[in-house]
């Protein structure tokens, strides 16, 4: 019985651990390693800060550490290093996920509540202060 215990505890701990390494997959090619040429991982790099990762939303490609992130790390750095600009991969990757995964969407009519909001939240703000100010004025006069 003593020995059979340990092979017990040790299958249960597979089993428990099994599901948890299933959804672990190896990151792909280039999501973590650098590319060889300076001057393009350089450019690269900056392409990423720009980029947002879809799964995170508040976090750069550069910064995050979702696969999803990763993926696309590795797509940057493979279009770059096969010779596009960042530009080009930009535009492509607009193309693929959308205008969300940048930081600056283009004005368009989808996106022009977004570059609307802080203009108008600011004009009421102002209207706000202005009146608040009348009213004190006239209370101290």
């Amino acid at each position: 019985m003593s020995a059979l215990l340990p092979r017990i505890i040790a299958a249960l701990v597979l089993a428990i651990a099994a599901p948890a390494a299933a959804q672990t997959r190896p990151p792909a090619d280039y999501a973590n390693v650098q590319l060889r040429d300076p001057a393009k991982e350089a450019e690269a790099k900056a392409l990423m800060e720009t980029l947002r990762c879809l799964v995170c939303q508040g976090q750069s490609i550069a910064d995050s550490d979702a696969d999803m992130a990763g993926d696309m790390r590795s797509l940057v750095r493979q279009r770059i290093a096969a010779g596009d600009n960042p530009a080009e991969v930009r535009e492509w990757l607009i193309a693929r996920y959308g205008d969300y995964v940048t930081y600056d969407p283009p004005m368009s009519a989808v996106t022009l509540p977004l570059w609307l909001t802080p203009i108008a939240l600011l004009a009421i703000g102002i209207w706000i202060a202005r009146s608040s100010f009348r009213r004190r004025r006239r209370r101290h006069k």
